[in-house]
């Protein structure tokens, strides 16, 4: 079987992958794109995006990608189904497998896979997915202004999500497990002065109620047993993300939860010839618009590393 040889492969298809296709599309160096198990990324499961430029009238997520897609296509894009499945950057070309099946050589690849949220594994909440239920309240903390809210999780992340739907929303119920947080002191002192935020200690989420979007939320009291029914507008999950990444854990340098770590001021990695761009290795922003930058920083960073390799 003849190894197909790339100059550039594009793993993953949310803002940073495609806006790293539109660049290297037109930078001329014939960017192949694997979508990946969700094409277009966490914006697929976003109804409504109302903080990205260019856009003032609102956009629903999935059209969002759809329209990034057709850029990437018009300036040439090969955009191919298919999920990569294991790496070999030991050697180069870097060595990829797409679907277990699938072999690429690739002068140069561009990591864009993006994070998944963590959530509680309940029926209610993936049903309720975009209908009140959220796991970033900087996206769609916005539409519930003037209301009720939850956040579960006791960690920083929770902690700034309370803090950020303090300021747009009524009232914000912070469910906590235990008794206590592991988010950072000045996090929680932040958290515990804010007079329009409950903190609700010992508290497992049961049940998110509505038919078609949020309208409580029953817990019980881990203690004590006790249930109570909140009546809320919008959930919102806060107990962290998973980065997409543990395929390239055996030759990627990352941290100590698997987000990529990259040359500061760059999109590097620690091998040659491969960057990291998008959610996969930012832990601290991971939104639309910062993922589309360091898209545009990967694809510029392989183009002049292959100019700088004689590839053209």
């Amino acid at each position: 079987m003849t190894t197909e040889i790339l100059k550039c492969l594009i793993i993953g298809s949310g803002p940073a992958g495609y806006t790293a296709a539109i660049y290297a599309a037109r930078a001329g160096i014939t960017p192949v794109l694997y979508q990946g198990s969700q094409p277009g990324g966490q914006l697929t499961i976003t109804s409504e995006v109302e903080n990205y430029p260019g856009y003032p009238k609102g956009i629903n997520g999935p059209d969002m990608m759809m329209d990034f897609q057709a850029q990437a296509e018009r300036f040439g894009t090969d955009i191919r189904y298919g999920m990569v499945t294991s790496v070999d950057f030991s050697t180069y070309p870097l060595k990829v497998t797409v679907d277990e099946t699938i072999e690429l050589q690739a002068y140069s690849v561009i990591i864009s896979t993006g994070a998944s949220a963590k959530w509680l594994g309940l029926p209610s909440e993936q049903r309720l997915n975009s209908h009140g239920v959220s796991a970033c309240a900087v996206c769609d903390g916005y539409f519930y202004r003037g209301t009720e809210v939850a956040v579960v999780g006791a960690g920083d992340t929770a902690a700034e999500e309370a803090s950020y739907l303090a300021k747009l929303c009524k009232k914000v119920n912070l469910l906590v497990r235990k008794s206590e947080m592991r988010a950072s002191k000045i996090m929680q002192e932040r958290v515990k002065n804010q007079p329009n935020i409950e903190i609700w200690w010992d508290t497992e989420t049961e049940e998110i109620l509505g038919e078609h979007e949020v309208e409580g939320v029953r817990v019980r009291n881990n203690k004590t047993g006790e249930k109570t029914v909140i009546p809320i507008k919008g959930f919102f999950v806060a107990i962290g993300h998973q980065p997409n990444t543990a395929i390239f854990s055996n030759f990627i340098t990352m941290d100590e939860t698997g987000y990529i770590k990259t040359v500061a001021g760059s999109t590097k990695t620690n091998i040659e010839g491969v960057f990291a761009a998008g959610d996969a290795q930012d832990n601290v922003y991971r939104q639309a618009v910062t993922a589309a930058g360091t898209g545009c920083m990967a694809a510029l960073d392989a183009e002049r590393f292959l100019t700088m390799k004689g590839i053209h």
